[in-house]
């Protein structure tokens, strides 16, 4: 019976250490994304992202992007794990995010528009520098892969930068 009153009060313990590490804020980025296709086709846009923090160093985080090819319009909608070092002003981190994607392209001689949804994964990361309140997102790099009607295509990379705000 002593064991197990030793054991319980050192699991609370060490328990109730973890609750005294401070967790980092939720942070929302938001800045400019280029997007090159597989083919060499290029794309300008914007990327947007929310993260919540779990704990010191893992937290979820939900992304929205848009790349706009000449004559049509890449979205992903995205979310999944996130992990961050939170070490000084420099701020590495990793993600593997999943969801949906919607292509679409409008035929210039006729105007019509067609369009497709599919599925959207995106592992990569990149580097946060700046305060507690305000950073900027040096680098995002992230692979996408895209499947659109049984058709993978892995070729795709992201690259965003831009401001970071922490609550």
């Amino acid at each position: 019976m002593r064991k197990f009153i030793g054991v319980a009060l050192f699991v609370s313990l060490v328990s109730l250490m973890g609750f005294t590490q401070e967790t980092p804020k939720p942070e929302v980025f938001g800045g400019y994304q280029y997007t090159r296709f597989d083919g060499g086709t290029n794309a300008s846009g914007f990327n947007g992202q929310a993260t919540m923090y779990i704990n010191k160093w893992l937290g979820v985080s939900g992304d929205f992007g848009g790349a706009f090819p000449s004559g049509g319009k890449f979205l992903t909608y995205t979310g999944g794990p996130v992990v961050s070092t939170h070490k000084g002003q420099f701020s590495p981190f990793a993600h593997f995010l999943i969801g949906g994607a919607h292509a679409s392209a409008t035929d210039p001689l006729s105007g019509t528009t067609v369009g497709a949804n599919g599925l959207a994964m995106m592992p990569g990361g990149g580097v946060d520098m700046g305060s507690k309140q305000l950073a900027f997102r040096l680098v995002q790099f992230d692979w996408l892969i895209s499947r659109f009607s049984g058709v993978t295509d892995k070729n795709n990379a992201r690259i965003s930068s831009g401001l970071l705000f922490r609550f």
